[in-house]
């Protein structure tokens, strides 16, 4: 059975953006010393259009060999017009309102993502899946997450988007490691306990 694993950026507070999902404040703490933990550790989990520019468009993918994001976390690639963020990896798209995918190596997920993601986790194979948000999508899929590794970045948002868009419920994990950097962020891992 494959991980699914949640690999999201939050406040200290928790939120993973703004309330309209904007977490461009974050992207200052990607400094030397944490890309090069990401470069090593996740290499996947940077989008190919970044990679490619940087010479990293070879680095293997360690962890994950497939995607799964919402139809938000999607929207930030198709404004710039990016139809396959992730072409390094197998993508799928959570939407309801997405029918037609705009590109033919990004599957559309409109019915069922639960069913879906588990049939995803069943398959063959050495590298997990990649939740790569939102919230929405994480709270409808929490029984499904194996794993969390939390970037917690030194800032307080207030208010926002959490990073579970779900109703109230108790879902217990198992603190992993903690790896601290210079610039106050974290990067936490936990796995889900059965």
């Amino acid at each position: 059975m494959r991980k699914l694993t949640y690999f999201i950026a939050c406040s200290i507070d928790g939120f993973i953006g703004d309330p309209d999902g904007d977490a461009s404040s974050m992207y200052a703490f990607v400094d030397e010393e944490f890309f090069a933990f990401l470069t090593t550790e996740y290499p996947e989990t940077l989008p190919t259009h970044g990679r490619r520019p940087l010479g990293l468009d070879d680095l293997p993918n360690k962890r994950f060999d497939t995607i799964v994001q919402g139809r938000a976390s999607y929207d930030v690639a198709l404004r710039e017009g990016i139809t396959s963020p992730y072409a390094h990896m197998r993508q799928y798209v959570a939407s309801r309102t997405l029918r037609t995918s705009p590109d033919p190596d990004v599957e559309i997920i409109a019915e069922d993502v639960v069913g879906r993601v588990r049939a995803l986790k069943a398959e063959d194979g050495d590298l997990g899946v990649y939740l790569c948000g939102g919230s929405q999508l994480a709270g409808e899929l929490l029984d499904e997450i194996d794993e969390l590794v939390i970037k917690t970045y030194p800032q307080v948002y207030g208010s926002g988007m959490p990073m579970f868009g779900s109703g109230f419920a108790i879902t217990d994990f198992t603190l992993e490691s903690v790896r601290t950097f210079k610039n106050g962020a974290l990067v936490r891992t936990y796995a889900r306990k059965r």
